[in-house]
């Protein structure tokens, strides 16, 4: 007797994307719907959390029926429904919750609670078989932290960023340069056209711990901008973008060779939308390839990279197989982290 597929249907509203997908046995894509809201929120120069979730309830049910659709799955033939329920924009959490709870109680579906940080991890899966222990880097607008996790659901963070992240800096950075929000993927363009001149500040970078810090570059970037304007100098765009890309590089690969050299891992992962950064991906790789280590580095591809339903599922099934399920009192998070380590 055939055993029947493990199908997932997963539903990620934490920001500014709307995402549902069902994924197989974990590691299987067969729909991955993202309705993006960019557009909508670039003429305020970020992401505006009324109008964020006013977009979720307009693409919510669009989305989970395209999914369904393009996977070609019915209802009765789902094994559970898994939501993000933080961290996130809480209004726009709420949605993607509200949604997934009315799914799973009105199909008779186990409700799994997803860590949105978590489901960037696993993305990796679509890419190989996670091995244990691994590290994670993670790199995203509100977050920048090194994951050790010694098994599947189990997350150690040994270091994160103590002011601004790495992707807030690229935002702030970016409206500075006069460039639309988000403006991290034309500073990795104008990166690659330009050199390092400027030598901004690697904070904590010889430090022994691996926390991080961005503002100070941040702050130092806009001063030299600022005092060059006031002194009626102009500066290149593309050596600007150069040297600030050269200074979020080098801290994060030297602090995370250094985390893998402290903890001997198979894999490190590189997740979250700054893992989509070119010169960060470039960078890295060459430091694995002139170390002497021997860790296998995987970085999801771009498409999954950016928040969306697919990496839910993925780490929806390791808490499937371990029966972590919610109930349908189940409410949003909004500064959700990992669990403390025993």
């Amino acid at each position: 007797m055939n055993k029947s597929p493990e199908l997932i249907l997963a539903i990620e509203s934490s920001c500014d994307e709307t995402s549902v997908a069902v994924v197989k046995d974990g590691h299987e894509i067969l729909s991955n719907i993202v309705a993006s809201q960019i557009k909508s929120h670039q003429r305020f120069g970020g992401v505006v959390p009324e109008v964020a979730s006013r977009h979720h309830v307009e693409q919510i049910t669009l989305c989970l029926r395209e999914a369904l659709a393009e996977a070609q799955v019915t209802p009765a033939e789902l094994s559970a429904v898994a939501v993000t329920y933080g961290p996130g924009l809480v209004g726009s959490l709420l949605i993607g919750l509200s949604a997934a709870k009315a799914f799973a109680w009105a199909h008779g579906l186990p409700l799994i609670p997803v860590n949105h940080m978590a489901g960037h991890i696993y993305a990796a899966r679509f890419v190989a078989p996670l091995e244990f222990p691994l590290m994670a880097l993670l790199v995203s607008g509100g977050h920048t932290e090194l994951v050790y996790m010694k098994a599947d659901g189990e997350y150690e963070i040994i270091g994160q960023t103590r002011d601004d992240a790495a992707g807030e800096a690229y935002d702030k950075v970016g409206r500075v340069l006069g460039l639309a929000y988000p403006s991290g993927k034309e500073i990795d363009q104008l990166a690659h056209e330009g050199e390092d001149v400027f030598h901004f500040p690697r904070a904590m970078i010889n430090e022994g711990y691996f926390d991080f810090s961005f503002s100070g570059l941040k702050s130092a970037f806009i001063n030299l901008v600022h005092n060059g304007e006031q002194r009626g100098e102009t500066y290149s765009k593309v050596d600007l973008a150069a040297s600030f890309q050269a200074s979020v590089c080098d801290v994060l690969i030297t602090k995370t060779l250094r985390a893998l050299k402290e903890y001997p891992v198979k894999q490190l992962i590189v997740a979250g939308g700054v893992a989509a950064n070119q010169g960060l991906r470039a960078g890295l790789t060459q430091a694995l390839a002139e170390s002497d280590l021997t860790t296998e580095l995987l970085i999801p591809p771009l498409r999954l990279c950016g928040d969306n339903g697919a990496m839910i599922g993925a780490a929806a099934h390791v808490q499937l197989q371990k029966g972590d399920f919610a109930d349908l009192s189940l409410n949003a998070d909004p500064s959700l982290s990992f669990p403390e380590m025993a």
